[in-house]
Order: C-alpha cells, then structure tokens, then sequence
C-alpha cells in the first residue's frame, strides 16, 4: 500500500485531569498533578505506538494546552500545532468539520479536546468495519488522557460511519 492510498490515522485524545477551582471560568481551569502526570504517559505511549501526529489541533483552554504541551514534551517530536477557540466550543459534527479541512498530506492528526464531544465524535465516525467492543466502550465516554485511534481513507471524504475505530488507549 502506498502512502497515498494508505489510511489515515485521527487520535481523539481527551484532555488530562483538571482541576476544579471555585471562582475560575472553565476555560481556564488548569491540570490537576495527576493530569500531569498523565500526560507525560500520554506522549510516551503515543510514541512507542508509532503514533506521531503530523499535526495537532488543540482546544484553546488553559487544560488541553498544558495536556498537549506535556504530551510533546515526552513524544520525541515537534509537529505543527493549531490551536483552535473552535475547538472549545464544537460538537462532534463541528469537530470533524475542523478535521475535514487538514491538508491530503497529512497522515496522522491528533486532536486535544473535552467529552462528551470525544466520545461523540469517534462514534460519529465509527463505520462497519470498526472494532465492536471499542466502539461500545466509546459510546459510554473516555476517561481523561484516553484517546481513540480511527483510520479514515481521507481528510476530505471524513463524514458519520467513514471511519475505522480501532481502539481507545486508556492509561491505567
């Protein structure tokens, strides 16, 4: 299989435990030392699964940027970063919107975002030839710093049921 016709691969990666401080708007709330610790996790095992985003879009809020600044800092790589305000805001059908736009030669994108709009979205995408039980486990929600791994044929043609979920990579 060429690159060309290979598939590519969309990582939904719910942002890190947060916080919860009183008298702070939600976008600012910042990750919790656990959530730090998780996302140091994150980006070791997204390496060692040859998983490295060509590029990231991530949520403007003060949590996703920390989740994502960690995650790099133990990936072993610097890829191209967007970070979106629509991100924040965007349901599952305005999320894959966002990744519908990603340029053809982009082979693997890695979104740093909220549930329920993770969830939502992978199982959106989720087509037939998806993984059941991942897919079943998806439909319930992620927990923080678990990300979905779905392979889609192009950026472009991304639409509900386009999309393979292969499975959801939970830090113990």
């Amino acid at each position: 299989m060429t690159s060309e016709t290979s598939p590519r691969r969309l990582l939904l990666l719910r942002h890190a435990k947060a916080e919860h401080p009183d008298l702070i708007p939600d976008i600012q709330r910042p990750l919790s030392l656990v959530g730090r610790k998780q996302s140091s996790r994150v980006g070791a095992a997204v390496a060692a699964d040859d998983l490295v985003p060509d590029l990231v879009l991530c949520s403007s809020s003060v949590r996703t940027r920390q989740t994502w600044d960690l995650v790099r800092s133990s990936l072993g790589a610097d890829p191209d970063v967007r970070y979106l305000d629509d991100l924040y805001y965007a349901g599952s059908s305005a999320l894959v919107e966002l990744v519908r736009a990603v340029p053809a030669d982009v082979r693997t994108v890695l979104v740093v975002g909220h549930e329920p709009t993770m969830s939502q979205a992978a199982v959106l995408l989720a087509g037939p030839d998806s993984d059941p039980a991942t897919l079943e486990r998806v439909r319930v929600g992620v927990p923080t710093a678990s990300w979905s791994l779905l392979e889609v044929a192009g950026w472009d043609t991304l639409a509900s049921g386009t999309a393979a979920l292969r499975r959801l990579a939970v830090l113990g």
